[in-house]
């Protein structure tokens, strides 16, 4: 009983040392690719240089800071009010960080430094997605278990089977006809 055992050990400990080495390389893949993310990222920001889009980013952060001061101070106009007696609702204080928040990244938002920088992060996002997605996919056969293109490639195939079904039954049906009509 131990020597049947022994190749089943032999053969699960060659699974799981295989599936180990799949997913420390898609670890090591997912590592690179996110380093090469933050170089990506690091040099955008650094390449925002260009004068019109860096006078352009430092004016929206200027004018959010602006907005962030303006609500210093009428928290501070508000708590005073309160001080002095007056009905202060809590909520104006929530109001006020609310509307400046909104404020502030509209500001920041709308430049084009961060137009430019959200436009080269996404891209590296989708990359990276993508990179993730072919060591998932790439892990699943190793462990043979169907993938998402495993199961399409399947659907279409299903699809197709039924059209050529539904073409044969056609044909079928004129036959038959063209039988009863001569009879």
């Amino acid at each position: 009983m131990a020597d049947s055992q022994q190749p089943q050990t032999q053969n699960w400990n060659d699974f799981v040392e295989q599936w180990n080495e799949r997913f420390l390389d898609a670890l090591e893949d997912n590592m690179e690719a996110q380093a090469r993310f933050v170089e990506s990222w690091s040099e955008t920001v650094g390449e925002i240089s260009e004068e019109n889009e860096l006078s352009d980013g430092v004016e929206g952060y200027a004018r959010a800071y602006e907005t962030w001061m303006n609500a210093s101070q009428q928290m501070v106009d508000r708590t005073n009010d309160a001080l002095e007696g007056e009905d202060v609702d809590i909520e104006e204080f929530r109001d006020i960080w609310l509307n400046t928040a909104n404020e502030a990244f509209k500001e920041v938002m709308s430049t084009t430094a961060f137009a430019r920088m959200t436009g080269e992060t996404v891209g590296d996002v989708l990359e990276l997605q993508q990179q993730a997605d072919e060591a998932a996919e790439e892990t699943l056969h190793t462990l043979g278990l169907p993938t998402e293109s495993d199961i399409v490639e399947v659907g279409d195939r299903l699809v197709e089977l039924e059209r050529r079904q539904h073409a044969v039954e056609q044909k079928l049906d004129r036959v038959l006809e063209h039988i009863e009509d001569e009879q």
